[in-house]
């Protein structure tokens, strides 16, 4: 039987493409990117009511795809073209450039595996079609795992770290492959399972795991979030007071308040009208445990601090 849930608006900001939450425990605060105003956010979350104060911590001056915290407080954050640090004063530098000169793609969702590492995926600024890549900042050397999506989009590891699931969006394919962290060695990558059976314009966006190993997907379109086991079957469904949720992420002291950004981008004024909350955070209690986000590892290069 599938369970239902109904998240509530946990802010009052509006985001154009809110994206990419990441709780950071260390200092008990929610990251998160609005990714065409090019800007990092930080929020305070009160684990009993689910809200969420928000501030702008970063702005840049190009797209923002996706942001990862270290344990000292470091972020690396995916710019439309390269990888930036950030240290703990804003100082920034350069960590490799993954879109190369040129090419009209922009770099999108990105998490940092159960080993430190941070991996980030490309899409498409015009109708090219599986050239797209999911890569993986190995220190200061940049590997890449794919080089055939089309949008790469939701990260999510399993409990015991030991396989990757990636989202392409526009085939709707939930990809696996076995994963060694240690290493960083993959295996064959396979597809798990399709989420296509949406309108015109529903794909499956961000994505997050839970301590049971389950799979929860934003439904960009769809206005909702889904829960599925590895093998597909739908477990149960977030409905979110917004036509466009983009990334879900456990959050909280006890990682047991499930965080949803949303977009109000291509919204007319009369979609804006129908659906108020769009572009605002939401929240929800699902009665399941998120797996803890890990810290980036940043490569040894000289202090940004």
């Amino acid at each position: 039987m599938t369970r239902r849930f109904t998240a509530t608006q946990a802010g009052r900001d509006v985001y154009a493409l809110g994206e990419g939450p990441v709780w950071d425990p260390a200092r008990e605060r929610l990251l998160w990117v609005d990714i065409d105003a090019g800007a990092v956010h930080e929020g305070r979350l009160d684990p009993a009511s689910g809200a969420i104060e928000a501030a702008t911590l970063h702005t840049f001056g190009g797209t923002v795809g996706a942001v990862a915290v270290s344990a000292e407080g470091d972020l690396v954050v995916a710019e439309q073209a390269v990888l930036t640090r950030v240290g703990v004063t804003g100082r920034r530098a350069e960590l490799a450039r993954v879109i190369p000169p040129g090419v009209r793609s922009r770099l999108n969702d990105g998490a940092v595996d159960p080993a430190g590492r941070f991996l980030i995926g490309s899409m498409a600024l015009d109708d090219r079609k599986g050239r797209e890549v999911l890569a993986r900042l190995d220190g200061t050397a940049l590997v890449h795992l794919d080089e055939d999506l089309t949008l790469s989009n939701g990260l999510a590891w399993s409990p015991s770290g030991d396989r990757l699931y990636n989202v392409d969006s526009v085939p709707g394919v939930v990809w696996a492959r076995d994963y060694d962290p240690a290493t960083g060695r993959t295996g064959p990558r396979r597809e798990l399972f399709t989420l296509d059976d949406g309108p015109p314009g529903t794909l499956p966006d961000g994505m997050c795991a839970d301590a049971e190993g389950n799979l929860w997907i934003a439904v960009f379109g769809g206005g909702r979030v889904e829960c599925r086991d590895p093998a597909g079957r739908l477990l149960a469904v977030v409905e979110v007071g917004a036509p466009k949720p983009t990334c879900p992420a456990f959050a909280g002291p006890d990682l047991d308040v499930l965080v949803i950004t949303t977009a109000t981008e291509n919204m007319s004024p009369r979609e804006l009208a129908e659906h108020p909350g769009s572009g605002h955070l939401f929240t929800a209690r699902v009665g399941v445990r998120g797996l803890p986000a890990p810290y980036w590892e940043p490569p040894v290069t000289p202090s940004v601090s």
